[in-house]
């Protein structure tokens, strides 16, 4: 269901067509909530039909129709509630850590290259979370804009800060992922040595 309210949360600064929603998809909810467009596009039929959005088919090209959703009320309201309900965690599912209790069946080298590509993706994750802080800060990230033209300036800061915040978090949770990466290198060195 986090699916449908990544879309909510998209919605609610302007109508997108399907295919908007996908590129803004990417571009903003997309790095914290991963979702391939085969599942993005029946989600918003279902949420259409749930009387959540409401599509208007608009002209595109000479004989093609596509659809523009907007956040209906109920859409507004069902996002509203979920983000005043406290989140039910689910249970772990982390492949990456079922590995390394295992490491003892995994040639040293290999388990090194495990360890060395866990290092190389959080770091590169962080980056691009670094830089859509730095489009933030400087408002220089398109979708914030949108974002932020349909709100009044007084909640402008609030509204930065808190993805900001968002961003913030998933660095430290990649900056803690490198560390202990780096403690199963060491860890391999010391037991295979």
């Amino acid at each position: 269901m986090s699916l449908r309210y990544a879309l909510l949360a998209l919605l609610t600064s302007q109508p997108l067509t399907g295919y908007d929603v996908l590129k803004h998809f990417e571009q903003s909810v997309g790095y914290v909530w991963h979702a391939p467009d085969s599942q993005i596009y029946p989600e918003l039929r279902r949420m259409e039909k749930d009387g959540l959005l409401n599509g208007v088919e608009e002209p595109w090209g000479t004989k093609g129709k596509k659809k523009r959703y907007h956040i209906t009320p109920e859409g507004v309201e069902a996002f509203r509630s979920w983000m005043n309900t406290t989140l039910d965690y689910a249970r772990e599912r982390d492949p990456i850590h079922l590995k390394a209790a295992y490491l003892e069946w995994a040639d040293p080298d290999q388990a090194r290259n495990q360890m060395h590509a866990h290092i190389a993706y959080h770091s590169s994750r962080a980056q691009q979370w670094r830089e859509m802080i730095a489009a933030l800060e400087d408002r220089s990230n398109p979708i914030l804009a949108t974002r932020l033209a349909a709100a009044p300036k007084e909640d402008w800061t609030k509204i930065a800060g808190y993805k900001i915040f968002t961003y913030e978090g998933m660095i430290d949770r990649a900056k803690a992922e490198i560390e202990w990466a780096r403690r199963g290198l060491d860890l391999i060195d010391k037991l295979e040595s």
